[in-house]
């Protein structure tokens, strides 16, 4: 069984955080060291598939990532999407709006990050952010942000139905596991300049945030934009879930490369 039906949310069930440990590296059966090899080759596989999406210039992947602070959205970038050629990839950030995005909708800024045909693009944080942030820091009614439900699932399958993949992914890290890499970066003279005091102000809210995120898992995984649940302690099974899972996404779409017109081309 592909990896990705394991941490599949499937549509409409309810998830309990809880009950999903952070520490799960049951599909990597011969460990670490195997896991890490088969994650080598695929990033080689990724970027053959991107080259095919590049090529074809039909459809487009739109890769989310969400989690908590120290999930490991930026390693997973660094380490899964390695492959990808920078051509056609872009990584899209999302913090705090501006008093620009602000004058607009909330989907405005994410609407205009969104790929091209033929590209690949990763949300770092994402239009979640506004049924998350907003909610445990009541920065708006929660008659606003409980309607964004819908909203945005009618805004991805707009997405999907114009030819995006859509992958969406939850770091899933324990609260323990986030105090060990926040003192990490305290230590590490090399990692301090991540940290950041709110990090450690944020902590304070955890289990509201896991509260919006069990909502957010529950109520927006669709068919054409499903959510997955990858457990995250462990860095490289993190890598190797999320690996696996877009390159078997890809590989569903049956790619080939476009066959030019070449009648009566002579090249002298």
């Amino acid at each position: 069984m592909p990896l990705m039906h394991h941490y599949l949310v499937r549509p409409g069930k309810k998830v309990d955080l809880d009950k999903i440990d952070p520490n799960d590296v049951h599909l990597a059966a011969g460990g670490k060291a195997e896991a890490k090899k088969k994650s080598a080759a695929i990033q080689q596989r990724l970027s053959e598939l991107q080259e095919l999406l590049f090529a074809g210039h039909e459809r487009k992947l739109l890769v989310v990532l969400q989690g908590m602070d120290t999930s490991g959205k930026d390693g997973t970038i660094r380490h899964v999407m390695a492959g990808f050629n920078p051509q056609s990839t872009r990584v899209a950030s999302f913090g705090k709006p501006t008093p620009v995005e602000l004058d607009h909708d909330y989907l405005w800024r994410v609407h205009r990050q969104v790929p091209a045909k033929g590209e690949v693009v990763v949300f770092n944080r994402s239009h979640y952010e506004d049924v998350l942030v907003v909610r445990v820091h009541n920065l708006v009614p929660k008659a606003v942000w409980r309607e964004r439900y819908d909203q945005i699932n009618v805004f991805e399958e707009v997405l999907a139905e114009s030819g995006t993949v859509i992958l969406k992914f939850f770091l899933h890290i324990s609260k323990d596991e986030q105090r060990a890499r926040l003192q990490a970066r305290i230590e590490d003279p090399t990692k301090r300049w991540k940290f950041q005091h709110g990090d450690v102000e944020e902590r304070e809210f955890w289990d509201e945030y896991q509260r919006a995120y069990e909502d957010v898992l529950s109520k927006t995984s669709t068919e054409r934009a499903p959510w997955y649940v990858v457990p995250a302690n462990q860095k490289w099974y993190r890598n190797y879930v999320v690996g696996s899972i877009v390159a078997d996404a890809l590989d569903r779409l049956h790619m080939k490369y476009p066959e030019p017109d070449l009648s009566g081309i002579v090249v002298k």
